[in-house]
């Protein structure tokens, strides 16, 4: 029977299926052994079928281990599904386990969501279970305070503490926590600015805190906010007295060139009327200058004798004489 080549070719054939699936159930074993001890039994076709799937089954394993012992009831495909969509099962398993011991309404389709969104679940339940406190304004704004002007002008610097919570149902498409930042941040300037006065805010603190919960600055984003804290608040520079000094010295700016427009212009105007004095001038010379001529012309057409000629020079030189005499001297100037 051994002799025949047939039989010996089959039986080699056995022999090489025997040693390839023994191979493999090696490397499967210890997974098996883990999974049917700890109350979740694998099959090594299924083992086998997430090696062709190219799904981490160590990771498959550990993840169904950890939600049945916690009693969470999510089935091997479903963490396969979450593994070939680039997500994290081992972070969704641990974050499922920590809401289910806070008490914490957590699903696997919320929470496989807000893996694949690139949130870290995790991290979300226990600030959920822990909140935390963030600083405003934060490191990232390069700014130690916020500044916020009072109606009587006096800059108020303002740091504030910011108490939250993950709010779980609207961390998939929830703001974050720059924005909550950034509106605590608006809404202690708009609280400052609609307050009676610097002292006020010093006095009470607590309105600002007021104001800004009041506006519901949490809506839309991944956290609840539970408190406000004014941490510290410091007197800045007068805003208001700076500004007034700043519109007097533009004032004073304008009403300067406004007054050197005015001494142009008086000196243009007073130019054109020495201008126009020069002009009267000439044509009262170029009138002068036809007296002669109308005198001789009135000579020869008989209409002035030598008589009239003389009284007329008589008459002139009487006028000279009396305008020298009125003219004052030198010594009656002194």
């Amino acid at each position: 029977m051994f002799d025949n080549p047939w039989f010996a070719g089959i039986l080699l054939v056995l022999l090489l299926v025997v040693i390839i699936v023994l191979f493999v159930m090696l490397q499967f074993i210890n997974l098996w052994i883990q999974a049917y001890f700890s109350g979740v039994p694998i099959s090594f076709i299924e083992l086998i079928g997430m090696k062709l799937r190219k799904v981490p089954s160590g990771i498959i394993v550990n993840a169904r281990i950890q939600g049945s012992r916690a009693g969470l009831d999510i089935t091997q495909r479903e963490m396969e599904s979450h593994v070939l969509a680039g997500g994290n099962v081992q972070r969704v398993i641990n974050a499922m386990i920590a809401a289910n011991k806070a008490n914490i309404d957590l699903s696997w389709k919320t929470a496989t969501a807000i893996d694949l969104a690139g949130r870290d679940i995790l991290d979300a339940v226990q600030t959920s279970v822990n909140p935390k406190v963030i600083d405003v304004p934060s490191a990232a704004m390069n700014r130690a305070t916020i500044d916020g002007v009072a109606p009587d002008g006096i800059q108020l610097k303002v740091k504030a503490r910011v108490t939250v919570r993950t709010n779980i149902k609207s961390l998939v498409g929830g703001a974050t926590e720059e924005t909550v930042i950034a509106r605590v941040g608006e809404g202690i300037v708009s609280a400052i600015g609609g307050a009676k006065d610097y002292k006020d805010v010093l006095e009470h603190p607590d309105h600002i805190s007021k104001a800004v919960l009041a506006k519901g600055l949490d809506a839309n984003t991944a956290f609840e906010i539970l408190s406000i804290d004014i941490a510290d608040i410091d007197v800045g520079e007068n805003v208001g007295a700076k500004l007034l000094a700043e519109r007097a010295e533009a004032d004073k700016r304008r009403f300067q060139a406004e007054a050197e427009q005015r001494r142009a212009m008086a000196v243009a105007q007073e130019q054109e009327n020495v201008a126009k004095q020069a002009e009267n001038r000439a044509q009262v010379v170029l009138a002068e200058a036809e007296i002669p001529r109308a005198i001789a012309e009135a000579f020869r057409s008989g209409h002035l004798g030598v008589m009239d000629y003389y009284k007329l020079r008589n008459v002139q030189a009487d006028t000279s004489m009396r305008e020298a005499i009125a003219k004052p001297t030198d010594s009656a100037k002194a």
